[in-house]
């Protein structure tokens, strides 16, 4: 069984390139001893008192401080920064992206394509090509954001992650560029989709039972979903609804999803509720809060950028915010 045995010491370099990018922010990351002290740094901020017991989940590591899905970002969300302010709060969830090379090697990256993303002569990595027309050691070697930070394997982040911080693996893409986005899909088009996704995820599966930390599968792919239920229907899962809300509730209902991911303006009782961003659903008569609430689902909304909208969202009643930021609780009445 694989353990997190200590804090990385993160190199001068590394250090000194998330400064001056301003990447680094108000949540450095202390250095450690190295062996079992890892473990207790881990710990330093259970029991200690919390605006609220809403959960923040770390969207890909905290990417509004830290240069997405690498192992820095998952490691610094995971520790948090130094004293006792919320702002400086570790993540009770880091969400990570998952998508496969051509070798087969899963990897924690969002887009399909390594150059994707506006930004940069490159895009999101230094690399070119799809991720899963890639080979592992060019996908590996991409550098993030020009951070110096390299694309990690799935297997890296969660030897990085300790065992007391749950991880949410959002299914990207199994390796295809035939897939049904977001959609509530009938029998024949799901047979032909779970075809695609099974060997992914039995592959994602089997690497994350290794470890002991709690895990959540999320994903916008129906057939992702269906094919956890189908491996292991002790995994807990989430519908990331998208346009439709109608479509997101179905395929919530039809695999008893045990939360859903849902846009920030889909939430009732918020001043951006049903402000045209994401959906094309009418919502005035359709309250996600009390529907979660009735049908014992965990309600965790997407993507969570500012103390306000997080205020909003907390007085509202969701369970976890999915933040870019680690301060967004800072601020609560």
């Amino acid at each position: 069984m694989s353990q997190h045995i200590g804090r990385r010491t993160f190199v001068e370099g590394t250090a000194a390139t998330l400064a001056s990018s301003g990447i680094a922010g108000s949540t450095a990351v202390q250095e450690s001893d190295g062996g079992e002290s890892g473990t207790d740094d881990a710990t330093d901020t259970e029991g200690e008192e919390m605006t609220d017991d809403t959960t923040l989940i770390a969207h890909r590591g905290f990417a509004g401080v830290y240069p997405e899905n690498t192992e820095l970002a998952v490691e610094a969300a995971s520790f948090g920064g130094p004293g006792t302010q919320t702002a400086h709060r570790r993540a009770d969830m880091v969400e990570v992206d998952v998508v496969p090379t051509a070798d087969g090697t899963l990897v924690t990256f969002h887009d399909n394509g390594l150059a994707e993303r506006d930004g940069g002569e490159h895009g999101l990595t230094d690399a070119e090509g799809l991720v899963f027309e890639t080979d592992t050691d060019t996908v590996t070697s991409a550098t993030v954001l020009g951070t110096g930070e390299a694309v990690p394997t799935l297997e890296t982040v969660m030897d990085a992650i300790p065992s007391s911080v749950a991880v949410n693996l959002e299914f990207k893409n199994p390796g295809s560029e035939d897939l049904r986005f977001a959609e509530s899909l009938s029998d024949r088009s799901l047979s032909t989709q779970r075809e695609l996704w099974r060997p992914y995820t039995e592959r994602t599966l089997d690497l994350v039972s290794e470890y002991d930390n709690d895990i959540l599968v999320s994903s916008f792919y129906e057939a992702a979903l269906a094919t956890v239920r189908e491996y292991d229907d002790s995994v807990p899962i989430a519908f990331l609804f998208w346009d439709s809300i109608e479509a997101g509730l179905e395929v919530t209902r039809r695999y008893d999803c045990d939360a859903m991911h849902v846009p920030r303006n889909m939430v009732q009782g918020t001043s951006f509720f049903n402000d045209g961003e994401y959906i094309e659903s009418d919502l005035r008569d359709i309250d996600l809060v009390d529907i979660a609430d009735d049908e014992d689902r965990d309600l965790n909304v997407w993507t969570v950028s500012t103390w306000y909208q997080a205020r909003e969202l907390v007085q509202a009643g969701v369970d976890g915010l999915i933040s870019d930021y680690p301060s967004v609780l800072s601020f609560q009445d």
